[in-house]
């Protein structure tokens, strides 16, 4: 047992390491109260900091993963100082960052090290969609870390970090991004501690709050024929913060606010490109994530369709599952192509969107002009001397005379046909008037099946 010498030594340890600098890019000021600092097995020297204190002047606790004492390895001390800091976090509804870089457990723990592992991942499991979470992954992250590091809500990770599950397939972080494992990917700490600063003032500091709205300056009116532009004309100008940027690429998702208020924005048309299985998954995590916290989702709808290669159909059935059982309000934009099972999962009225709205030009069909052209006038087309151009004409026509704004507006299926500032008002006044959304149809239930 250390005698009290050596414990008061531990007690006024404040030497500089990666992880109190993590700790100190994050929280303001550098400042923040550690916890449990004296926690730590006999004869081993703590690698775990805990803290709390306040970033951007909101309440956070967070943890570092001290590299440089013992390797950061971890045991069952460290890991009931991370439990205690998540049930803190849970109890007076803060949310939870964890700064990531160890070479992994004592290996002469044995199973007490697998139960280590089991508890954290536990409360990270506890705590998702409770409060916010956050991982920032700046060294190695691997085996049961790396379960539990991806566990968050949200993951990052630096230049020069590992992140596997198995040593036989390592993840840069550029890697990692592109593969969806973290939502993105930075130079350095700074750049990381700054997102991660970005991301949680866009969300509530648990499940039961609201958000805030913060003063915001207008958007300019350029067009929105691509996901970009849309973001840009629909939220205040300046707000977006895009996640999964490198994976997924046919598909937007980031986080913004339209009138001061905080919402997501999902676009289907950042590449024009089919919507792939990636794109698909990376909409499903975010559509999911906002709902966890009861943040408002706006997706402009604008694509050629889905590439049902591999798992895709099964993903966009999992997709259009979250988004009719999402709870907070959730708003479609009709861009230039809206067709068939696409328009039902994204914009399908009160299913999949309170409110539709339409740009004057956009095509809503069940099915895609030139197949319908084929279906509807197919002797014609039969007859002409230059079929590709006859298809063409058709169906343009079938667009212009069945599948425009106005004529999905006649019947029901779209709430307001619209365009740049009217557009943008819309939509903000919609999500004001939203601000109270009750569910009274819900058939009470545990949970659905399709995940």
């Amino acid at each position: 047992m250390a005698n009290i010498g050596d414990m008061l030594a531990q007690y006024r340890d404040r030497s500089p390491c990666a992880a109190r600098e993590r700790l100190g890019l994050f929280f303001d000021g550098g400042k923040y109260n550690e916890l449990f600092a004296s926690c730590a097995a006999d004869g081993r020297t703590p690698s775990v900091i805990a803290a709390f204190g306040y970033s951007d002047g909101c309440p956070r606790y967070a943890f570092a993963q001290d590299v440089t004492a013992e390797s950061g390895a971890f045991d069952s001390v460290q890991a009931e100082k991370i439990v205690s800091l998540y049930e803190l976090a849970a109890r007076n509804g803060v949310p939870v960052v964890g700064f990531y870089d160890s070479h992994g457990a004592f290996v002469s723990d044995g199973a007490a090290a697998l139960n280590a592992y089991s508890a954290v991942l536990e409360r990270v499991s506890d705590l998702s969609g409770v409060v916010p979470t956050v991982s920032v992954i700046s060294g190695i992250c691997s085996g049961s870390m790396a379960l539990i590091a991806l566990g968050a809500d949200i993951t990052v990770m630096t230049e020069g970090s590992e992140l596997y599950y198995d040593v036989s397939q390592k993840f840069t972080a550029e890697d990692a991004a592109k593969k969806g494992l973290v939502a993105a990917s930075f130079e350095n700490d700074a750049q990381a501690a700054a997102f991660v600063r970005t991301y949680l003032a866009f969300m509530p500091a648990n499940n039961l709050e609201g958000i805030a709205p913060v003063e915001f300056d207008e958007p300019t009116f350029a067009g929105a024929s691509t996901a970009d532009e849309f973001a840009g004309s629909v939220a205040d100008y300046g707000s977006q913060c895009e996640v999964y940027a490198e994976y997924g690429t046919a598909a937007y998702t980031a986080f913004a606010t339209v009138s001061g208020n905080a919402v997501g924005i999902c676009a289907t048309n950042k590449t024009g490109d089919k919507l792939t299985d990636d794109d698909l998954s990376k909409l499903l995590r975010f559509v999911r994530l906002c709902d966890a916290y009861s943040i408002p989702v706006i997706t402009l709808v604008d694509t050629q369709g889905v590439d049902y290669s591999g798992n895709a159909g099964l993903t966009f059935l999992r997709l259009s599952s979250a988004y009719a059982e999402f709870t907070a309000p959730k708003i479609a934009v009709i861009g230039k192509m809206a067709v068939g099972a696409v328009f039902t999962a994204f914009a399908g009225k009160n299913a999949s969107a309170d409110a539709v709205f339409a740009m004057p030009d956009s095509v809503i069909a069940p099915i895609a002009p030139v197949t319908a052209a084929e279906f509807l006038w197919h002797d014609e087309l039969k007859g002409a001397t230059d079929t590709a151009a006859a298809r063409k004409r058709l169906a343009d026509r079938y667009a212009l005379e069945n599948a425009n704004a106005f004529e999905a507006a006649r019947h029901g299926a779209v709430s307001a046909v619209a365009e740049g500032a009217e557009l943008r008002g819309l939509i903000a006044d919609t999500l004001a008037i939203s601000q109270g959304k009750r569910l009274s149809k819900r058939i009470p239930r545990k949970h659905g099946i399709i995940l």
